[in-house]
C-alpha cells in the first residue's frame, strides 16, 4: 500500500512531548497510519529515539527542541514544519506535567507550573497551528486531557483543574473553528503505565501512607477492565480522532480509561 492510499498518507502531524510515554506511542501510531511526524520535545535523546522508530516505519520524521511554554518555540515549530514538510494536518497536544499535593500545601509556584504547561500551552500551541490549518481548510487537533478533568481529587487539585481546562478549551476551539474545517477533540486517559505514572504512584502513595507498588495495585483493582492502561490504548484512539473516520466528531472529550469514569 502506498503512503497516499493509507489512512493518513500525505499528512503531517506534530506531537508535543513525543519522546516517551503516550507521546511516543502516538507518534508511532500516526506513522503506522501513514503520516510524517514532527516530534516537538525538549528531551533530545527521547525525541531522536522516537524519530528513528518513525523512520523505521517508512515515514519522515523531524525532531524540534520545543518548550511549549515559549511563544518563540511554538512559532519556530510551525515555521520549520511548514518549511520542511510543507503542511500541518494534525497537532497532538501531549506535553504535560504532574505534581501531587494536599490542598493546604499547594503553592502558587505549583499552581502556575501545572497550569502553564498543561493548559495555557495547549491553547497557544493550538493558536500557533490554526492559521495553517484554516488556510488548508482542514486540520485535526487532539488534546491530552485526563479522567482527572472529569472528577475531583483530594491530593491533586491543580492537575485536575488543568485537565478540566483542556476539556473546556477543546469545546471552545471546536466551536470557533468548525466552519474552517478544523476539528478539535480530546482524550481522557485513566491510569496509564508510563514514566509519569511512576511519579504519580510515588507522590500519591506517600500522601496516602503507602508504597508506590501498593498504590498501583489498589488503582489497578479499581479498573473495571481489570488492568492498567498502556500508552498504545490511548494512541489508538488519538489515531482514530486524527483520521477521517472521526470526520463527524468535534468538541468531544473521549474517556479512554478502562471504564473508570462512566458518564458524559
Amino acid at each position: 500500500m502506498s503512503a497516499t492510499d493509507s489512512e493518513l498518507g500525505g499528512r503531517v502531524a506534530i506531537v508535543t512531548g513525543g519522546g516517551r510515554g503516550i507521546g511516543r506511542a502516538t507518534a508511532l501510531e500516526l506513522a503506522r497510519l501513514g503520516a510524517d511526524v514532527v516530534v516537538a520535545e525538549l528531551d533530545a535523546d527521547g525525541a531522536e529515539r522516537t524519530a528513528k522508530e518513525v523512520r523505521g516505519l517508512g515515514r519522515k520524521a523531524l525532531t524540534l527542541p520545543t518548550d511549549v511554554t515559549r511563544h518563540s518555540d511554538l512559532a519556530a515549530m510551525v515555521e520549520r514544519t511548514r518549511r520542511e514538510l510543507g503542511r500541518i494536518d494534525i497537532l497532538v497536544n501531549n506535553a504535560g506535567i504532574y505534581r501531587a499535593a494536599a490542598t493546604l500545601d499547594v503553592t502558587e509556584e505549583h499552581w502556575d507550573a501545572i497550569m502553564t504547561i498543561n493548559a495555557k500551552a495547549v491553547f497557544f500551541a493550538s493558536q500557533a497551528v490554526l492559521p495553517v490549518m484554516i488556510a488548508q481548510r482542514r486540520g485535526s487537533i487532539v488534546n491530552l486531557a485526563s479522567m482527572a478533568g472529569k472528577i475531583g481529587s483530594k491530593t491533586n487539585l491543580p492537575y485536575n483543574a488543568s485537565k478540566a481546562a483542556v476539556v473546556s478549551m477543546t469545546k471552545s476551539l471546536a466551536l470557533a473553528h468548525a466552519a474552517d474545517g478544523v476539528r478539535v477533540n480530546c482524550v481522557c486517559p485513566g491510569f496509564v503505565e508510563t514514566d509519569m505514572w511512576t511519579k504519580v504512584a510515588r507522590e500519591q502513595g506517600a500522601l496516602l501512607g503507602m508504597s508506590a507498588e501498593e498504590f498501583t495495585r489498589q488503582r489497578e483493582k479499581a479498573v473495571p477492565l481489570g488492568r492498567m492502561e498502556r500508552p498504545e490504548d490511548v494512541a489508538a484512539v488519538i489515531g482514530f480522532l486524527a483520521s477521517d473516520r472521526a470526520g463527524y466528531m468535534t468538541g468531544q472529550a473521549l474517556s479512554v480509561d478502562g471504564g473508570l469514569v462512566m458518564h458524559g
